[in-house]
């Protein structure tokens, strides 16, 4: 009973920032819990490659690009999806950027690109793909929001503000969609090892202190983000709306390590 609850099969799912990091950790560990996956991201080629490793592990897929910063590509990318597989049962939000810099020189060219992309691109997408799942009367969304939705990191103020508003968001929307059958959630990452952050994380001393801080002592790896990504787009979390787990080896629960 409990393997099909937590079962995929049958369901297709759309991951924005679905081709690189932890979007493409969750796209592929969706497909392995029995989903058709589409991973969908600005670059064309990534696109493909991800396309390519979910066929490899037997589940159907779309190669189209999107971005979250265009609504238009959004609802082109919802069209396909239902024009193809004929629903969408899970959205996951993964799109996102960081720039660290000091906030009183921090321009607002800046902050608010990175606010229309975290923020205001997770809200985009829960709207186009949102509507579709309340006429169904049915759906999952995940949003990715960040230890830095509670706590604050030296220097990436309009990150954190843009990750608060997801967390704050994704309760919104619980509130308001729960009703009819569309559950909204988040997961906020510890820290993760990925391509982007591998040097800063093992050869600065803000890698350091991110190590320290982290009572399990290692960084995460993007694919145990895998479990809380299939638990809450399941109907074993059918009674779970407006949460955001919390991924973290303990980051948010140390005091004093040692």
């Amino acid at each position: 009973m409990t393997t099909q609850l937590l079962s995929l099969e049958g369901k297709l799912a759309v991951v924005t920032g679905g081709t690189s990091g932890i979007g493409r950790a969750l796209s592929l560990g969706l497909a392995d819990a029995g989903a058709d996956v589409i991973a969908t991201a600005r670059r064309q080629l990534q696109v493909d490659e991800t396309a390519a490793e979910i066929e490899l592990h037997c589940r159907q897929t779309l190669r189209l690009t999107s971005d979250v910063c265009d609504r238009a590509s959004l609802v082109h990318l919802l069209d396909a999806a239902i024009q193809r597989f004929g629903k969408v049962d899970i959205l996951i939000n993964c799109a996102g950027r960081i720039k660290r810099a000091p906030t009183l020189s921090f321009s607002e060219e800046e902050w608010t690109s990175i606010l229309d992309t975290n923020l205001t691109g997770t809200l985009r997408a829960c709207q186009v793909f949102g509507r579709h799942m309340l006429e169904r009367g049915y759906g999952r969304i995940v949003n990715i929001a960040s230890l830095n939705s509670f706590v604050a990191l030296s220097e990436v103020a309009a990150y954190a503000a843009s990750k608060a508003g997801v967390a704050s968001l994704t309760r919104s929307l619980a509130v308001e969609w729960s009703k009819k059958g569309v559950t909204v959630n988040a997961i906020a990452p510890g820290v993760f090892r990925t391509d982007l952050n591998a040097n800063l994380l093992d050869s600065t001393p803000r890698g350091q202190e991110l190590l320290m801080r982290t009572p399990m002592g290692r960084f995460g790896k993007t694919e145990e983000l895998v479990g809380a990504a299939i638990y809450l787009a399941s109907d074993a979390a059918s009674f779970v709306t407006g949460q955001a787990l919390v991924v973290d080896g303990g980051f948010l629960a140390s005091g004093v390590n040692q």
